[in-house]
């Protein structure tokens, strides 16, 4: 009886404690709360300055995703440009964990702050590449892949790109 006692004393000492406190609660739709700058939200799929996508369809980001959400197809273009034929994204399973973003070579992925995705149908949580494609550059607005790569495509060889070395004979140095 009397631990009883205690204990409820002590629980109303709580709530006396915090009862003239000012409240921390936000009016969530008419109030935003401040996301950290590396907040890990929405995924996008970006394009590299020129106006092409950035995504070469490596698979990296299939590879490395912990539970299987990324759903990529890839295919070559006539202008020797690999490109993501089918990009896919199952919202209901991704857990935002960033890997996707860190494997990507080209900076195609990139996590945005964006959080407001809820849904009430599991469906409209499959996003297709259309969706997750934006017209911007993103995090990194003047890497362009296709000019550092060290592959030839139509207009440039190998070596001739903005700021790329000609490429190395890694031969030259073998006994």
């Amino acid at each position: 009886m009397l631990k009883t006692l205690i204990e409820m004393l002590s629980g109303l000492a709580l709530t006396g404690k915090y009862i003239f406190k000012k409240p921390i609660t936000l009016n969530y739709p008419e109030e935003k709360p401040i996301i950290p700058p590396r907040w890990r939200g929405r995924i996008v799929l970006t394009s590299d300055p020129s106006g092409d996508e950035r995504c070469v369809g490596c698979y990296l980001c299939q590879a490395v995703c912990p539970v299987q959400c990324i759903d990529l197809q890839s295919e070559t273009r006539p202008d020797g440009r690999r490109v993501a034929k089918k990009f896919d994204i199952n919202f209901a399973r991704c857990i935002f964990c960033g890997y996707c973003e860190e494997a990507c070579p080209t900076y195609a992925i990139q996590l945005t702050p964006d959080f407001e995705m809820s849904s009430t149908t599991r469906s409209n949580l499959l996003y297709h590449k259309e969706d997750l494609q934006i017209s911007g550059t993103g995090k990194h607005p003047d890497y362009s892949f296709w000019k550092v790569s060290g592959v030839a495509i139509a207009g440039k060889g190998k070596g001739e790109g903005f700021r790329e070395k000609e490429p190395f004979n890694f031969r030259s140095n073998l006994p």
